[in-house]
């Protein structure tokens, strides 16, 4: 089941993707006064979950849905619009991009990661899956581009064994961490140059954990003006959803509506001799398989 975020006739909702993905269903419809997905998300009961579902199956001219927009129609926003707090991401967390890194950075690598790498990175306000990525062009001369799958908790989290990581997962949604390698480097930590405005593209949906098998194997792609850069897959990950949760939880609660971002596979522009950086005009498509895809435009 994909929820989203949207706007339609000039009013944002919040609403369920019909499963041939033509329509959008909102939330009210059903009787769910959410007013934004948040509280979808740490607030959706198991009876209104199996609702929705049943909902995304119906045919919006028979059942007469009440609210029911076209997808062609509506203007989709990132489904998480302000998070609660920072995104907790990770860093080198696929074995090739630690090596690509390693090497734009002129450091040794020697294929040891005993421990996750975990920072944060500021969010005022997601970008929509299709909205724009700002380049800040008076500071940031190496912009560049992840595609990350990012993973949405359900419910608060505290000393999780690993085996039951997935019980607190509510869903995943891709993210691009649009990053400024000069002001990393020149900061020698990653919080500043990833945290800029507009530097968090997210979407286009919020894909339900139960959609799909746990741990999820997914094929991630990114592509700049329609260039494969980066093909991978989720099972790649050096830490796996588990490990995270469970090493987190283990010293912090991780609050419902928690957003952890799972690190990027490579092909960066980092990683490209010379580096293949962002430039004003240029469109990045981050995909992942069963969520789908986002597509940015640096300005």
């Amino acid at each position: 089941m994909k929820l989203v975020t949207y706007e339609v006739d000039r009013r944002r909702d919040i609403g369920v993707v019909s499963r041939d993905g033509m329509w959008v269903f909102p939330l009210k419809a059903f009787g769910m006064e959410y007013r934004e997905m948040l509280e979808v998300v740490k607030g959706l009961s198991q009876s209104e979950r199996d609702l929705l579902e049943h909902a995304s199956g119906l045919d919006p001219y028979s059942s007469n849905i009440v609210g029911a927009a076209m997808m062609k129609e509506v203007t989709l926003l990132a489904p998480i619009l302000t998070p609660d707090q920072d995104i907790i991401c990770l860093g080198l967390n696929y074995m090739e991009h630690a090596e690509e890194s390693a090497r734009y950075k002129k450091e040794a690598f020697d294929r040891e990661r005993n421990y996750a790498v975990y920072f944060s990175k500021r969010v005022n306000e997601a970008v929509a899956p299709y909205g724009d990525i700002l380049s800040h062009c008076d500071m940031v001369d190496s912009l560049d581009y992840e595609a990350e799958l990012a993973v949405i908790i359900g419910k608060d989290a505290k000393d999780v064994p690993a085996e039951k990581a997935a019980d607190y997962i509510f869903g995943y949604t891709i993210i691009n961490d649009v990053s400024a390698r000069n002001i990393q480097t020149a900061h020698k930590q990653w919080y500043f140059g990833k945290s800029l405005d507009g530097f968090t593209p997210m979407g286009p949906c919020i894909l339900t954990s139960n959609s799909i098998s746990y741990p999820p194997e997914l094929s991630i792609q990114s592509k700049v003006n329609g260039e494969l850069r980066q093909d991978s897959n989720t099972r790649l990950m050096i830490f796996q959803i588990d490990h995270i949760i469970s090493e987190l939880s283990r010293g912090m609660t991780l609050k419902a509506g928690t957003i952890i971002s799972t690190g990027t596979p490579k092909g960066v522009g980092m990683g490209f001799n010379p580096p293949a950086f962002l430039s004003v005009g240029d469109e990045v498509e981050c995909i992942i398989e069963e969520i789908g895809s986002i597509k940015n435009r640096v300005i």
